[in-house]
């Protein structure tokens, strides 16, 4: 280990750090609900009108000089009669880069000017309103290719975006359009260029369309076993066997790949999945993306090697991760799997549960300002706190050097600060000292100051944590984690449904905002798991019942599609099937799990006959990106084989007795089939594919006869045809995946 003599103190590099930073935003305490509903409705001098919202991103905003309104009517409503474009910003409460553009942009006095002048300026919670988010979004990567938070947009008074973009710096900086300059012109292009914009915004919509339709790979359902098979093989050529993970940099906690390779691993003497799974969670664990001195995991890691975090902490990265933690021990019995994700769940107790038994949403990144300021170290703080002989054993261990392994991510600049993290798994002896040592300096790091907690519950996160707390119960035969899951689910079945009905938010005393699908799928799956966790019947009974209101809601009764809202949500562009996991499973897999998992309960029949109708309507759109639907794949395993598959009987028969003089023969083909059911013809119009082996190979081929020709090399009496003919076949409401035959044909060859 380095020396670490003629070190300044530790207060000295935390004010080193201070002095570094371009702003610190002090939030001054908002006032008392008393106070708060006297206010007028825009918030009066002091506030704008999110002072009367609940979330804590809008209340973060309430005291911007920008007269922002929330979703809805009213703000659509002034842009049209006012006839401005609309600014829609779009972030979350623990978004470092969302905080920096408001202390650069949001609390500028001459932008915000600029903004109440020129347009309506409406800011979102993505967490509350994941419908509106994704829609914009989607509209953001259209235009530029990529995506992130905040997200900002210029709408027509419509909803209907127009230009998109995410962060922008305040001025034109390097070579980047500056936040004032882009506002300016783009309230200029909305006075002189009006039909421009409008026609640009009807062909934005257009493309949301068409991206919400989907496209399909091939007519008629994927086979199930395919998709898992392109899935399984992309992870094993994008998996970084160095450092863990896939692909390069940012690397982000891939939950229900881990889950899926595990569940697909289990039982093969090939341990070549498990390994893939094991190795990046391996990795995680012993990276600084692992918060190694309280617990739980941060929201990702900027560099290859699960090194340097965003310091964010969220609630379903953590329930997820603690889950496949638990699944990792309960395949391979490591004990350092059953730590880890008990650690993880004790620190969502003890840092992030409410006093009703819900949980938390999330950690801020920042604490006076300042990125990660909360969780790095000096090698002076720690041995100062544990003394000199256990601090220098604690910081070799957990690399902490004078030179410091975190850099900004703004300016690239070291701070003489640390990342705790291992590069390998201590002995159990040194494993003890090390313990004593995170636990002192625990108590030492919350004397510090806070990052900000958004205490807001969301349904769908706390139904990722119930489940992750009950299985880990199970599996660890911990009685208090399951007692925390009941808990829990008790309070989401009573404060979260006012009147009989699953709302997504609760906080200050009111639920509110309509559940999505992913409500509804989260917490009936997590009510499964706590009656498979304590065989109480009330929790599975509580599920079914969700599950028939889910079926109900949120199926198209067409095609059989999940689609994340329902009827009763608001009309936004389109209904967009959601089938891809992004740092939350899809909500098209939620909804299959659970109804999967209550047919495997023996509940209704009605339940597995909608999921088998729901994933063959998704799998064709899933099937040309099948690594990115994880959960997806993993829910389809969970229903099994589909006993109600038609009987397929394929006839050949050799048409001509033997071949003609130029070796030519012809084989017809006979396919039965039960009554409502029928051949699915391709882009062609075939019926079937066929391929021939042997001592012919394929001429040609019709709906009813193959052509086939003799090989010029074949010498003998009797020749024979190896026939491979796939067929899709279809009923009214499903087509199920392709399924081939294998015959054989044989011919007598004249003698001349």
């Amino acid at each position: 280990m380095e020396t670490l003599t003629n070190r300044t103190s530790w207060v000295d590099d935390w004010e080193r750090m201070l002095d570094n930073s371009s702003s610190i935003m002090q939030r001054e305490p908002l006032p008392d609900s008393e106070t708060i509903l006297s206010l007028p409705p825009d918030g009066g001098p002091d506030f704008n009108r999110l002072i009367h919202e609940t979330s804590p991103y809008l209340l973060q905003h309430a005291r911007n000089p920008i007269d922002w309104f929330p979703w809805g009517d009213e703000a659509k409503a002034r842009a049209k009669a006012e006839d401005k474009a609309i600014f829609l910003s779009v972030g979350y409460s623990s978004c470092h880069w969302c905080h920096v553009m408001e202390r650069e942009s949001f609390e500028n006095e001459e932008i915000a000017e600029i903004l109440n002048r020129e347009f309506v300026c409406i800011k979102v919670d993505r967490e509350e309103r994941p419908d509106v988010d994704d829609l914009y979004m989607t509209v953001t990567q259209l235009v530029t290719g990529q995506g992130g938070w905040p997200n900002s947009l210029w709408l027509l008074p419509d909803g209907r975006a127009w230009y998109a973009g995410t962060y922008y710096p305040p001025e034109d900086r390097g070579g980047h359009l500056g936040f004032k300059t882009l506002a300016l012109r783009l309230a200029d292009t909305w006075r002189t260029h009006r039909k421009e914009v409008e026609a640009h915004a009807a062909k934005l919509a257009d493309a949301i369309r068409e991206n919400a339709a989907g496209k399909q790979t091939q007519q008629g359902a994927p086979q199930l076993a395919y998709l898992l098979n392109s899935a399984l093989t992309t992870w094993q050529r994008t998996y970084d066997r160095r450092h863990g993970g896939f692909g390069k940099a940012p690397k982000f906690p891939p939950h229900s790949a881990l889950e899926l390779i595990l569940h697909q691993s289990d039982g093969q003497s090939d341990r070549t999945l498990q390994r893939i799974a094991t190795g990046t969670l391996d990795a995680m664990a012993l990276g600084g993306i692992h918060d190694h001195i309280g617990g739980g995991f941060h929201r990702y890691s900027t560099d290859e090697k699960w090194l340097v975090p965003h310091f964010e902490k969220m609630l379903y990265d953590n329930a997820q991760l603690a889950h496949v933690y638990t699944e990792a021990f309960h395949a391979t019995g490591w004990p350092v799997y059953r730590e880890v994700a008990c650690r993880t769940l004790d620190w969502i107790l003890r840092d992030m549960t409410g006093p009703e038994g819900a949980f938390y949403s999330a950690i801020d990144a920042d604490s006076q300002g300042v990125e990660g300021q909360f969780y790095l170290w000096s090698p002076r703080e720690i041995i100062e706190a544990l003394g000199t002989e256990s601090g220098e054993l604690f910081c070799n261990y957990y690399q902490i050097h004078p030179t410091g392994n975190f850099f900004d991510e703004a300016s690239g600049l070291p701070g003489g600060l640390n990342i705790p993290h291992l590069t390998t798994w201590p002995t159990d002896k040194i494993a003890e000292q090390l313990l004593h040592g995170r636990q002192v300096l625990l108590e030492l790091r919350n004397t510090r100051a806070w990052p900000a907690v958004d205490d807001k519950r969301l349904t769908s996160w706390n139904g990722l944590a119930i489940s992750a707390f009950a299985r880990a119960g199970k599996v660890f035969e911990i009685p208090r984690y399951i007692e925390a899951a009941s808990r829990a689910a008790t309070f989401l079945l009573s404060s979260s449904m006012p009147n009989g009905e699953l709302m997504r938010v609760w906080r200050a005393g009111k639920a509110r905002v309509p559940a999505f699908l992913e409500d509804y799928g989260a917490l009936a799956d997590a009510l499964i798991t706590l009656f498979e966790a304590d065989q109480h019947s009330a929790w599975i009974d509580k599920a079914e019942e969700l599950a028939r209101q889910m079926i109900e809601r949120f199926v198209n009764p067409t095609s059989g599609l999940f689609l994340p809202t329902s009827e009763s949500h608001e009309n936004l562009l389109t209904r967009m099937p959601n089938y891809f996991d992004q740092s939350f499973p899809s909500s098209t897999s939620l909804a299959i799990r659970t109804l999967a998992q209550l047919a495997n309960h023996g509940r209704d029949t009605v339940f597995e006959e909608a999921a088998r109708r729901g994933i063959n309507a998704v799998l064709p759109l899933a099937a040309r990106y099948a690594a990115n639907c994880a959960a997806l794949l993993l829910a389809g395993t969970l229903l099994g084989p589909d006993e109600q598959s038609p009987q397929i009987n394929i006839e050949t028969r050799a048409a001509t007795p033997n071949p003609d003089g130029d070796g030519k023969a012809r084989v017809d083909v006979k396919v039965t089939l039960p009554t409502g059911w029928h051949l699915q013809s391709d882009e062609a119009g075939r019926l079937f594919t066929a391929t021939v082996t042997g001592d012919f190979h394929l001429d040609h081929v019709t709906n009813e006869s193959l052509f086939l020709r003799l090989r010029p090399t074949f010498v003998g009496l009797v020749a024979a045809a190896n026939i491979q003919i796939t067929v899709s076949v279809c009923n009214e409401t499903i087509c199920l995946p392709p399924k081939r035959f294998s015959q054989e044909v044989k011919f007598r060859i004249a003698a001349d």
